[in-house]
């Protein structure tokens, strides 16, 4: 997997450090590429293997995009491993997955090409008990793509360290 330098983190120590960063565009992450190796691994943990996703060959003759691309689920998932580069949140006791909201695929990911991603806090709510949900828009671009290939609203939960 290439990587290549991102942009500074952003750094939060608590609740209201991380309400200071509402609506800043946090980025980008470091390149990642996608190979086939990760799309058929990704195919045979899913069950998934739709011929536009593994059969190379047939992707080549059949498919409007002359190769194989990648499970739109499985771009998702990549966000996990690229939100590390973009923030350093500190001062919570624990932080979990709550969730997804709106998740949009509005351009493929042909094998070979390289993502990297951006995120924004869109919303901070108390929700009791010392929880705060935090609802953070990531945008992952394809290298020379108009388009992003996922725009997806993750829905996390941190529990401070009074609660």
């Amino acid at each position: 997997m290439a990587a290549s330098a991102s942009a500074p983190k952003a750094v939060a120590h608590g609740i209201e450090d991380l309400r200071a960063l509402k609506d800043q565009t946090i980025g980008p992450s470091a390149w990642r590429e996608v190979t086939q190796e990760m799309i058929d691994r990704f195919a045979d943990l899913t069950g998934d293997h739709q011929w536009i996703h593994t059969d190379v060959e047939r992707a080549k003759r059949e498919s409007p995009f002359g190769t194989t691309i990648a499970h739109g689920n499985l771009t998702l998932s990549l966000i996990d491993g690229m939100r590390k580069d973009l923030h350093e949140w500190s001062g919570f006791k624990m932080g979990v997955n709550y969730g997804w909201n709106k998740v949009r695929f509005p351009a493929p990911v042909p094998v070979g090409s390289r993502l990297r991603c951006y995120a924004q806090i869109v919303e901070i709510d108390d929700v009791g008990g010392g929880w705060h949900q935090v609802v953070t828009r990531f945008t992952v671009e394809v290298e020379g793509s108009e388009k992003p290939a996922c725009v997806a609203d993750s829905v996390g939960r941190l529990l401070t360290q009074d609660g």
